[in-house]
């Protein structure tokens, strides 16, 4: 228990909080860190409101955080949900990320590179890229194709078949993922859960970088949905999304005899088509794209193959 001083009560309650924060750290580097978010958020909420000359009363009323939490908080003395942090950053106008972030808003030059690059155009943040890259980008991705996509784009057999073609190594990455683990994707799944089969995913991703300079590959439509992975792959390796419509998206997986998109799910089209435009975006940053819609395997192989010509990813 603390004892309030009459004359300098809060400071005597922050010395506490950081003498207890400081003993339960010595036991455990976990809760060192989680102590240093703490007082890291405290300071920088405090910042905000102080350069905005807000009251604490005013933010309260503006954030619906009452007076007494708002002083624990800048106090470092109270452990804040992210629901109360997230409305005390709306009523400051500032996002989450700026209190706890390992970057100082007020003084980061990431940061404000970063948002420079937000607003920039295509063109100027591939120049970014290419004089932030450590290598040349046609270096460091060397003679390396992956094709990304939704499931039943094409990626596999345009992959395997572009391949036997042209004499290179073609690789699937869930398959790499079986051999390595010793059990199917959808085990590795039930068992360690998205989180851990993601982290499978980007080992697997580091061991076919480490043995092959020259390959196709082809990855699963989610590999997007970790960022350092994508980025991995978009530094790494030409990247060529495979599009198609959403109709042959779901004709093609299910002319392989897998009912599962639409067993017993009637909105499993509006699903998927809910996941291309999600994912639009990102699959987009892909330096080329190729639309199979409506094409068959052997089209849609000559198409690959003149666009890996044309763009010479593999000379």
């Amino acid at each position: 228990m603390t004892r309030r001083n009459p004359k300098t009560g809060a400071i005597a309650e922050i010395t506490n909080f950081k003498g207890e924060a400081r003993a339960v750290a010595q036991a455990d580097p976990v809760d060192e860190a989680v102590a240093g978010l703490i007082a890291q958020v405290a300071e920088r909420v405090r910042k905000a409101r102080e350069l905005k000359g807000i009251p604490r009363r005013v933010l309260s009323e503006k954030s619906g955080v009452s007076p007494r939490y708002l002083a624990q908080l800048e106090a470092g003395a109270g452990n804040i949900s992210i629901g109360l942090l997230e409305r005390v950053a709306r009523a400051l106008d500032h996002k989450i990320e700026w209190f706890v972030g390992q970057e100082d808003p007020w003084t980061s030059d990431a940061l404000r590179v970063a948002g420079l690059y937000r607003l920039a155009d295509r063109k100027v943040r591939q120049s970014v890229l290419q004089l932030l890259s450590p290598a040349a980008p046609e270096v460091q991705r060397a003679r390396r194709v992956c094709l990304l996509g939704l499931r039943g784009a094409g990626k596999s057999t345009l992959g395997r078949m572009a391949g036997a073609k042209l004499g290179v190594p073609f690789v699937e990455l869930n398959r790499e993922i079986e051999e390595h683990s010793g059990m199917p994707v959808a085990e590795v799944q039930a068992l360690y859960g998205q989180e851990g089969y993601r982290t499978l995913e980007a080992q697997a991703l580091q061991r076919v970088l480490a043995i092959h300079d020259t390959m196709i590959l082809a990855v699963a439509g989610g590999v997007v949905a970790e960022p350092t992975t994508y980025n991995t792959l978009l530094d790494n390796f030409h990247t060529v999304w495979v599009k198609a419509s959403v109709e042959d998206h779901m004709a093609r997986v299910r002319a392989q005899g897998d009912e599962r998109p639409v067993a017993g799910n009637p909105e499993a089209m509006q699903q998927l088509k809910a996941i291309l435009t999600s994912r639009e975006a990102i699959y987009d940053r892909a330096q080329a794209q190729l639309d199979t819609t409506g094409e068959t395997e052997q089209q849609s192989l000559g198409w690959l193959l003149k666009l890996i010509e044309k763009q010479g990813f593999l000379t």
